[in-house]
Order: C-alpha cells, then sequence, then structure tokens
C-alpha cells in the first residue's frame, strides 16, 4: 500500500473507461475512497460498482461540489483525466471552432475550475495532490491533432504553474505525459495514431503503475513511455533537428493516407 493515498479522498474524472477506470481501480486497491466521475451515466456507475466507489457523473468542469459531499466533505486527490482527442489537422489544419473549443474547455479549462475550487482548502490545510494526464503531445506534439497538441501543451503548463506556485505550501502536482495508450480516444487519433502511437501503445493500467511509482518517488513528471524523455531533451536541445524530424514524419503520414 502507498501510505499517501490510504484512506484519501480521491475523485478521477473520466474515469468511465480507459485510463480514467484503471486509476480509480488502482487507487481503490490502494485503500483510497474513491469517487468516479464521466459524462457517461452508466459507465461510471459501473466503475464505481466495481471498486466499492461513488459514481458523480455530469462535466467534469462542475462536479468538484458533489464529488466533496460524497467523500464526506474533503477532496485529497483530484486526477484532472478527462479529455477529448480529434484527428483535426490534413496538410490544410482546417480551422474547426467546436472542435478547437471543447477542446480548450476538457483538456485546460476543466483543469483551472477544478484547481480554483480546490486550492482554498487544500492550501488552508497545507496539503493536497493534483495529477493532470497530459499526454506526450503536452511535451512534444501531435501530427494531425493541432487542437489536442495545443491544449495539452497548455494543461501541462497549468500542471507546472501549479507546483511551482504551491509546491511549498504543500500540494503536489503530478503530470502523466504518456504516448499511446490502448483506449477509446487513441482509436479516435485516426490515421495518424496509427502511425505514431500504435506501434508502442501501452495498457491502461501501465499508466496508473507509472503514476503510483511516482507518487512514491515524489516526482512531477510521470513518464509511461521512458523513452519521451530522451525526445523532450532532444526538443530542447535542436529546435530545428527535431521539427525537421517531425516534418519527415507529417510528410510520410500525408504519404500514407
Amino acid at each position: 500500500m502507498v501510505k499517501a493515498v490510504l484512506d484519501a479522498g480521491v475523485v478521477v474524472t473520466g474515469a468511465g473507461g480507459g485510463i480514467g477506470a484503471a486509476l480509480a481501480r488502482r487507487f481503490a486497491a490502494e485503500g483510497a475512497r474513491v469517487v468516479v466521475n464521466d459524462l457517461d451515466a452508466d459507465k461510471a456507475a459501473a466503475v464505481a460498482e466495481e471498486i466499492g466507489g461513488t459514481a458523480v457523473p455530469g462535466d467534469a468542469s462542475a462536479i468538484v461540489a458533489d464529488a466533496r459531499d460524497a467523500l464526506g466533505g474533503t477532496v485529497d486527490v483530484y486526477c484532472a483525466n478527462a479529455g477529448v482527442a480529434f484527428e483535426d489537422g490534413g496538410a490544410d489544419c482546417p480551422l474547426d471552432e467546436r472542435t478547437w473549443g471543447l477542446s480548450w474547455d476538457v483538456n485546460v479549462m476543466a483543469h483551472v475550475r477544478a484547481a480554483h475550487e480546490l486550492l482554498p482548502g487544500w492550501l488552508e490545510r497545507g496539503g493536497g495532490r493534483f495529477v493532470s494526464t497530459v499526454s506526450a503531445a503536452g511535451l512534444l506534439t501531435m501530427i494531425g491533432a493541432p487542437s489536442y497538441s495545443v491544449t495539452k501543451h497548455g494543461a501541462y503548463a497549468f500542471a507546472e504553474w501549479l507546483s511551482l506556485t504551491y509546491r511549498h505550501r504543500g500540494l503536489k502536482v503530478h503530470a502523466i505525459c504518456p504516448q499511446g495508450v490502448r483506449t477509446d480516444m487513441l482509436a479516435a487519433t485516426g490515421s495518424a495514431g496509427d502511425l505514431v502511437l500504435h506501434p508502442t501503445a501501452i495498457a491502461p493500467e501501465a499508466v496508473a503503475d507509472a503514476l503510483f511509482r511516482g507518487i512514491e518517488e515524489d516526482r512531477f513528471l510521470i513518464l509511461p513511455h521512458p523513452e519521451v524523455a530522451g525526445f523532450y531533451q532532444a526538443r530542447a536541445g535542436d529546435p530545428d533537428r527535431w521539427l525537421a524530424g517531425m516534418n519527415h514524419l507529417q510528410r510520410t503520414w500525408e504519404e500514407t493516407r
């Protein structure tokens, strides 16, 4: 058991399946009291029943108060996991206002709204834990998915800001940045995902394992695919070379579509 989460009140958004369900199951197995959130009420209820948790369905941006009540008044760990992904960027990178607006709202602003609700209580008692499911796209980028890539950069930046601003006041922040994970969201990445993500895709449970190793080691950046660290270093060390390599990948994708 990980002492940091034993009997903790935990909220996991987007937990009706995929990474969220894997996180909810792992927190419950470690002795936490878990609120399972998902837009799909039936899926949230099914996971909650399986793990002995409580389902609080609805928009992830607006469930903090109900989740807090379900946990007896205190949220110790909040997993901002709900997300959306689209293959929305062919060679002409079309502007789809709905896609961009939904991506921004779910992938970034839901995190901001949750933190706004949670921070006063966490800072008053000197402790709390915010887990942001970002993506390797938030450290790097993803071909064919401009709204996903840009908003995941935003999610990562917000998690960084939370950590640097409040760590001395007891807030623990973790940013999970996997590449491909075998979930329904991976299917939504279309042909770009087939080229880039499928070959090294991992199970959602592997993401949960990586998070719990990070919790035990008190690490901010969680890399279920360790090779992402090297890609991130290469991007920072020689941006032009890295962009040239990504552009080669883009051209390969265009030729195979």
